[in-house]
């Protein structure tokens, strides 16, 4: 057994979000530890080929956070957003500049992001990252501390911590040792993610196209590519998959229709079933959990990511109030605060996925009159409006382009 190590807060995944927070969490001069499954000089496998959207609000944050500066690559500009359903008249469309804005967002590939990341992280003079370690479980802790098992190459320590904090992902091992129950709801859909060339450049604009086997969104990239995600029943994943390049862009072609002209050239696809696991409560003794932990929901609209960063950063503030940053006042607080975008945001994702997804022929009149009157009610395109720029709730100041 090797020696003992304290720490201010001790975050188990460094993932999208639990990266964030590190770095967040260094700007207020906290000792902060980073339980990290992938060894030093390789990326998380979320840092794939997937398309981010960054919300206004979430730009905001990583651009304060010098995040976004560390980018290599231009990011794709959101100026506008299109909506529409197969087999139903009426669509939505937004444009950023009528609400004062440049742009709803930016595009980015998350391995990209996440190179970013890293070396925002490496730049970390107080953080202390423990990788590749797993966490194993709780050991009776201290006045003021929880302790955690982790485990290396090494073997086996044991980390005291005021705070930890599960940001390991949808299946959080950390979650389940601190007996935090989910609710979870299979949409048997499966999404592929890849880029594709087309005819038209992108030009700012993202399109989302509904259907009965779910969503087909094509996000505007910097590099003169579209990032594409396309739903498919769960049964015909594998075939799917199997599809050679042509069949595959001819299958896309007619999901999206001629909106960029033909489609070209693909990249390699991935392929991700979508399952929404929402953690019934988020706060345990001298434990949070966030993220992917706390939700993971439907990708359509692309709030999970968005949702994630907001519950880091509104942990980051919260923490910045008070001394013992795991304690009970704090992360009562923290739920609190998190509640009423939480809530929105999972009302949001999952109504409009089971919404759009169903088949049923009496609900196609219902939903067309709804893109109808979204487009043409500007009190409804506001509202989402601000929820697709993620201000939504309790918004942390760093979101809303303020000092924290």
């Amino acid at each position: 057994m090797l020696p003992k190590e304290r720490h201010d807060v001790v975050i188990v995944g460094g993932g999208l979000v639990g990266a964030s927070l590190a770095i967040a969490l260094d700007r207020q001069g906290r000792d902060v530890a980073l339980v990290e499954a992938t060894p030093a000089g390789q990326m998380p496998a979320v840092f794939d080929q997937r398309n981010l959207s960054l919300a206004t609000a979430t730009v905001n944050a990583l651009t304060a956070l010098g995040v976004m500066q560390q980018l290599r690559t231009p990011t794709g500009p959101i100026r506008r957003i299109h909506v529409s359903r197969q087999g139903d008249f009426g669509r939505v469309k937004l444009e950023a500049g009528d609400y004062g804005r440049e742009a709803f967002g930016q595009v980015v590939v998350a391995r990209e992001f996440g190179d970013a990341l890293e070396s925002s992280l490496g730049g970390l003079s107080r953080l202390t990252r423990y990788r590749p370690a797993r966490f194993v479980g709780f050991a009776p802790g201290e006045a003021e501390h929880r302790a955690l098992r982790v485990a290396d190459a090494d073997g086996e320590r044991t980390l005291h911590a005021r705070l930890v904090v599960a940001a390991d992902g949808t299946r959080s091992a950390v979650r389940e040792a601190l007996g935090i129950g989910t609710d979870e709801h299979d949409y048997g859909q499966t999404l592929f993610v890849a880029r594709v060339r087309a005819t038209q450049a992108p030009d700012g604009t993202a399109f989302e196209r509904l259907g009965d086997e779910g969503p087909t969104a094509l996000l505007p990239r910097g590099d003169r590519h579209w990032g594409v995600v396309h739903g498919v029943a769960r049964e015909d994943a594998d075939d799917v998959a199997a599809l050679d390049d042509a069949a595959w862009l001819a299958r896309l072609q007619r999901a999206i229709g001629w909106r960029i002209g033909r489609l070209t050239a693909s990249g390699e696809r991935s392929m991700y079933p979508i399952v929404r696991v929402v953690a019934q409560r988020l706060t345990a003794e001298r434990a949070v959990v966030l993220g992917n932990a706390a939700q993971t929901i439907h990708p359509i609209g692309a709030q999970g990511f968005n949702l994630g960063l907001r519950d880091a950063l509104t942990l980051a503030e919260e923490i910045a109030r008070r001394d013992d940053p795991g304690d009970t006042a704090s992360l009562a607080a923290y739920a609190a605060r998190r509640q009423e975008d939480r809530d929105r945001t999972l009302a949001f994702s999952d109504g409009l996925a089971r919404l759009t997804a169903n088949p049923s022929p009496l609900l196609k009149p219902l939903r067309s009159l709804g893109l109808v009157a979204v487009d043409a009610q500007p009190s409804l395109q506001s509202f989402l409006v601000g929820g697709a720029m993620g201000f939504r709730g309790d918004v942390p100041a760093l979101c809303r382009g303020e000092a924290a």
